[in-house]
């Protein structure tokens, strides 16, 4: 259950109860594709570095180990030992990502395995099913993503496609749900708005899904090649047709200040693979903009990644020893590099609900996207 706690303008500062503990919005989720998060980084890891909520991926646990694998192991809450909240995405990405893996049915999706090749069939039952094995906090319904610059009739049909998926979605979800077999049986089903860049598909797709009342809604089909003067038009014109008293959930976004405009739109939910991505590559975030570790100039250079940060890499360790781990390939300096961008982003988190608290919002998010912008 969404409590709405305070707004400012349209940013929303608001608290999401479920049957693995409360999760305090606005929040970013840290992506453990397949149970994990790239880069060495534990459980234990992430409950230091202040995670609320950890995010895997319905497709990819399905290929590998098996969502019956993690059935018969408890689920995935004990088989990673985790005991917040943990959200699955659908597999409806890799409906995207997969293009040249995959045909689009009626029925559902064929896809060809990334991993073995193997012919694998997802469809909404289908997905739940799994989705519940996983027995995951949050489900999201399965749906198709357009890619940005499709044409508009083929976004159309494929929207249209999308709400009837949600429909079989939802009452497979209630089935599953009842059932005494189910280790989660107070899973929750998120909806998905898709429209492309077309507003009128948009805000007709977020009216129509928010009559299913359903426990929230993301908005899916951004930052996959769109401008962000696109997308954030898109947020503005979409997110007031959703419910204000159910989360607003922005897919895969992004960078942080493609977070803090959309907070400011409304937005309750975010994921990305930038932190832990560019943590791998020795890109790391700073309230003085993003360093590149590889950088000859932090050769020798004494200072913690950032000054003040308390993060496990700042508290202990220096440039200089993290830029050379990373040229020696060795692994503990990614995972130096992702607990340290992780913690950037809960902590902004943190920051961005304080501010809303205190009823300056705006003001902090002018002050740290100057403070970004400033090189280092």
């Amino acid at each position: 259950m969404y409590k709405l706690l305070k707004q400012e303008g349209r940013a929303k500062r608001g608290e999401f109860h479920t049957v693995h503990g409360t999760i305090q919005t606005p929040v970013f989720m840290n992506v453990g594709t397949v149970a994990a998060i790239k880069g060495a980084v534990s459980t234990e890891d992430l409950r230091q570095i202040k995670t609320q909520v950890q995010l895997s991926n319905t497709y990819h646990l399905h290929v590998r180990p098996g969502d019956d694998v993690v059935k018969d192991m408890g689920g995935l809450h004990k088989f990673m030992d985790w005991d917040k909240p943990i959200l699955t995405d659908s597999g409806g990405f890799q409906v995207f990502s997969l293009a040249g893996l995959r045909k689009i049915k009626e029925e559902g999706v064929y896809f060809h395995s990334h991993v073995d090749g193997k012919k694998i069939f997802m469809g909404p039952e289908e997905s739940m099913q799994i989705q519940s094995n996983l027995a995951s906090t949050i489900a999201m319904a399965f749906d198709e993503c357009p890619s940005s610059v499709a044409k508009r009739p083929y976004v159309e049909a494929s929207v249209a496609r999308t709400t009837r998926w949600l429909q079989r979605c939802k009452k497979e979800m209630a089935r599953l749900n009842s059932q005494g077999s189910a280790i989660n049986p107070k899973q929750m089903l998120f909806g998905i708005n898709q429209g492309a860049i077309f507003d009128d598909i948009r805000i007709d797709h977020a009216k129509r899904i928010s009559e299913l009342d359903l426990d929230g809604y993301a908005i899916g089909g951004l930052a996959v090649g769109e401008s962000h003067e696109e997308m954030y038009h898109i947020l503005d014109v979409t997110v007031p047709h959703l419910p204000l008293e159910k989360p607003t959930y922005l897919m895969g976004v992004g960078t942080p200040a493609n977070i803090l405009e959309g907070v400011e739109r409304g937005v309750d939910f975010f994921d990305c693979v930038y932190p832990s991505r560019n943590g791998r590559h020795g890109h790391l975030y700073t309230n003085q903009g993003k360093i590149n570790l590889y950088n000859k100039k932090y050769e020798r250079d004494p200072r913690p990644i950032e000054e003040g940060c308390q993060c496990p890499a700042c508290q202990h360790y220096s440039r200089a020893y993290i830029r050379h781990l990373l040229k020696a390939k060795e692994m503990l300096g990614m995972r130096l590099c992702v607990l340290h961008n992780l913690y950037f982003y809960n902590t902004m988190m943190e920051e961005v609900r304080d501010a809303l608290d205190q009823g300056r919002f705006h003001a902090y998010k002018e002050e740290k996207l100057y403070g970004m912008g400033q090189g280092q």
